[in-house]
């Protein structure tokens, strides 16, 4: 399968790598900043960092955007969101909304690998609403109910 993908604007950003996987059981594609300029991120900023990408989507999948690892543990820049879901309908540009929860400022430079992209099924459902649910094993027990 494939996704159809057009540049926002290829006349500015055709240098910017494609989303892709990084090894042969990567689950993500890395996503690339489309900055015309190096973006600084002081800690506990939040900024949308332009991927110059648009995508369509088959009916019926979705695309997560997920933080990297590596930029969470080396430097502390995360997803606000995450993980973000771009929808099948959606055309616009995929902007990338990253915080830095470290605690130095976080250059983000063009074509630095900022996210990833997974892509997945979506299934659809409807609610019916009833008197009572079915018991099950856990019940209403909360978070942290069975244990640390």
């Amino acid at each position: 399968m494939s996704i159809r993908c057009r540049r926002i604007r290829p006349e500015l950003d055709s240098d910017i790598p494609l989303p892709r996987y990084m090894t042969s059981s990567a689950a993500g594609m890395d996503i690339c900043a489309a900055v015309e300029e190096p973006v600084v991120l002081e800690p506990g900023e939040i900024r949308m960092i332009p991927t110059g990408l648009a995508i369509a989507l088959p009916e019926g999948f979705e695309a997560q955007i997920r933080p990297r690892s590596g930029l969470a543990v080396k430097h502390g820049i995360g997803i606000i969101n995450s993980p973000g879901t771009i929808d099948a309908d959606y055309r616009g540009e995929i902007q990338i909304a990253l915080i830095n929860l470290g605690k130095k400022p976080f250059t983000c430079m063009r074509a630095d690998r900022i996210a990833q992209v997974v892509i997945n099924r979506v299934s659809r459902m409807r609610l019916e609403l009833v008197e009572d649910l079915e018991p099950s094993r856990r019940n209403d027990g909360g978070f942290g109910h069975t244990g640390v």
